[in-house]
Formats: structure tokens, C-alpha cells, sequence
């Protein structure tokens, strides 16, 4: 099943992961006290809705509970920001992601229960979003609108299986460039290399092939 993500905040920030989340197939509620940056999602979110987030009946409401994972991007209000990451953990959202504008506000963030605080660049709703979508990506970089690369662990399913095995490159279309085993980093690997369970997978390739090559071959 796919997993659900509410973003709260739709500004820089909080748009850029949206519309991450949103491109990479996933279903989610966009949610903003202002009707302008609310309509920039009404098409392409699953759903977009105007709300007080720090009114817990209108959370509430909103069924908020039931999603998998929400992220506070609030970015001009550290007391709503605050008071949503609070209500959010007390109605038992299992993971809550909330963005800081500064150390005092992520110390009060960590306080009050998020799972998770961040402190954004401009471009970094990206990177975050990918991290959030599955627990096998460590890392990823952004080399142009449709191309990246990302560090992903190996998981069971591919123990014990060779390059040529695999053959990622034809099946997905993109390619393990590296390996990082312990201390122990594998450039290029020949066909024959076998992976091992927690490897970590460097692979290069368009967005798309990378994201079924990991939910195909990686996620568990």
C-alpha cells in the first residue's frame, strides 16, 4: 500500500517536499491556513485543504491520525509550529517531521515529541522527502531535475545475489557505480561481485528507474 504523508506549511520548504512526495507516487494531504498556497496543490495533492492546525478538532477532523506520517513545515509561526508538532504526537501519529527556524526551536520541537526536526536549505525538501519514503535510503544527491544519485542499504532479498544476476542496469536502467562494505568501498563493481545483506548500494540513474529498482529490489 502506498504510504500516506500530510504536509503542514506549504511555503518554500513545505512545497518542495509535497510535490516531492507527490512525484515519487505517494498519497498526500496538503494543508495551510492560506487559501492562495492552498490552491497551488488543489491539483496536484491528493487532497488540499484550509485549516488551523493548531485547533485539535479540526486535526481531528481531518483524520489525521490515520496517516503514516506528517511533516510541520510551518515556516513564520514557531508558536504554531510548536502547538501542531504537540497535538500531532498526542493524537498518536506514528511519525512526526517538523521543520526549525532555529536551535531553540528545534530543542522545544525535540521536547514536545517530533520524531524528527530538520533545518531546511531552500533546495532541501527533495532530499528530506526521499528520506521519509523509504527506510533504505541514506542519502541522496540531485545532479539535474530527473537524474540522481542515492545510498541505499541491501537488504535480504538481494544477499547473496551477483552483479549479473541482478542486472539492474537493463531491468531498471540504472547502475550500482559503488559498494560500501564496512571500511571496505567496491568502485565499479565486476559482474560477478555478490552483495551482502546491509551493504550500501551507491546507484546512479533517473528518478523513476530508482525509485522501482528500491521499492522492487530493496524494500522489505
Amino acid at each position: 500500500m502506498k504510504k500516506q504523508f500530510a504536509v503542514i506549511g506549504l511555503g518554500r520548504f513545505g512545497g518542495s517536499v509535497c510535490r516531492a512526495l507527490i512525484e515519487n507516487g505517494m498519497e498526500v494531504l496538503a494543508i495551510d491556513r492560506d487559501e492562495a498556497k492552498v490552491e497551488q496543490f488543489r491539483d496536484i495533492a491528493t487532497h488540499a485543504v484550509i485549516a488551523d492546525t493548531t485547533d485539535e478538532k479540526v486535526l481531528k477532523s481531518l483524520g489525521i491520525r490515520n496517516f503514516d506520517h506528517v511533516i510541520v513545515a510551518i515556516g513564520d509561526d514557531i508558536q504554531a509550529s510548536i502547538l501542531t508538532t504537540l497535538i500531532l504526537v498526542e493524537l498518536g501519529v506514528p511519525h512526526v517531521t517538523a521543520k526549525a527556524l532555529n536551535a531553540y526551536h528545534a530543542k522545544v520541537l525535540n521536547k514536545v515529541g517530533a520524531e524528527k526536526v530538520v533545518h531546511p536549505e531552500r533546495d532541501m525538501g527533495v532530499r528530506i522527502a526521499h528520506h521519509l519514503i523509504s527506510k533504505n535510503i541514506l542519502d541522496y544527491l540531485e545532479l539535474s531535475d530527473d537524474y540522481s544519485i542515492v545510498e541505499c542499504i541491501a537488504r535480504e532479498k538481494l544477499n547473496g545475489k551477483t552483479m549479473v544476476e541482478l542486472n539492474i542496469r537493463a531491468t531498471y536502467g540504472c547502475s550500482i557505480i559503488a559498494i560500501k562494505r564496512g571500511r571496505e568501498i567496491i568502485v565499479s563493481p565486476a559482474a560477478e561481485e555478490t552483495i551482502q545483506t546491509d551493504d550500501l548500494l551507491v546507484v546512479i540513474g533517473a528518478d523513476a528507474d530508482i525509485v522501482r529498482f528500491e521499492m522492487d529490489l530493496i524494500d522489505s
